[in-house]
């Protein structure tokens, strides 16, 4: 069977998806077709700048769009982006970012529900971007979330799974794809959250900064794809004390 990521109702082959955010525009096409992805974020700010190079030209045909509500520090002015962002052809999909905080750019929980709650009852698909917290993951749900999307790390930070356990948790209990976002720094980190449950993982700086964009892209594909395979495929047990032959230690000196 084809392995999909599901997005209310929405298919997906691949489960890596592109942050748009750092790139030099010249650079986009090439890492959306390197990454393989078929999800791609975007600013507001970067699709409708007038005069200014638009980011829409150089993303391929066929990708869907994914505006962020970058910026916005409280729930009226995500859904006031996310209203614009849909005025202008960019569909409906949309990842709520609630941030007040200015140092660290953690999430508000608390205004990140309200802006799911109202946008998913207008019809968006809402991917909501999160500290990660059980109870909140499940009122996310309960307000209409398409998915959950909890940071590793800091954003832009590249310092991988810092929240690893706590999106265990969240994996193991809630009922909706979890897609691993900020903070994933290299393709074992990528991998790394794949092999734990992730149903996707966003990546953005890590890419953006590379020495070399498009073959970073292409080793994020791949470290995502491997991580998904093996998640599936299910892992051996692990001994925890001493060690287990690979080989039998019985009969092979017998005739």
């Amino acid at each position: 069977m084809e392995d999909k990521l599901i997005l209310n109702g929405h298919e997906f082959t691949s489960r890596f998806i592109l942050g748009s955010g750092k790139y030099s525009l010249d650079l986009i096409k090439a890492a959306v077709e390197n990454a393989g992805a078929q999800i791609i974020t975007l600013a507001l700010r970067r699709a409708a700048g007038g005069d200014v190079a638009n980011i829409l030209d150089y993303i391929p045909e066929g990708v869907t769009l994914l505006p962020n509500t970058s910026g916005a520090r409280n729930a009226d002015e995500a859904v006031r982006i996310a209203r614009l962002a849909r005025e202008t052809g960019c569909g409906d999909f949309i990842k709520i970012e609630a941030i007040r905080d200015s140092k660290y750019l953690l999430p508000d929980n608390y205004e990140t529900l309200k802006a799911t709650e109202i946008l998913a009852k207008e019809g968006f698909v809402v991917m909501p971007y999160m500290y990660p917290d059980l109870n909140f993951a499940r009122d996310l749900q309960n307000a209409g979330a398409a998915c959950i999307m909890p940071l590793g790390s800091p954003i832009g930070s590249n310092k991988g799974l810092c929240t690893k356990d706590f999106i265990q948790i969240i994996i193991d209990e809630v009922d909706l794809p979890v897609i691993v976002d900020a903070g994933i720094g290299r393709p074992s980190q990528a991998c790394e959250a794949m092999e734990i449950g992730a149903a996707a993982v966003m990546a953005n700086t890590a890419i953006a900064t590379a020495g070399d964009v498009p073959a970073m892209a292409s080793a994020f594909k791949k470290a995502i794809e491997a991580g998904r395979e093996s998640y599936l495929a299910g892992f051996g047990n692990v001994v925890e004390k001493g060690a287990r032959a690979s080989s039998p230690l019985t009969g092979f000196l017998h005739n």
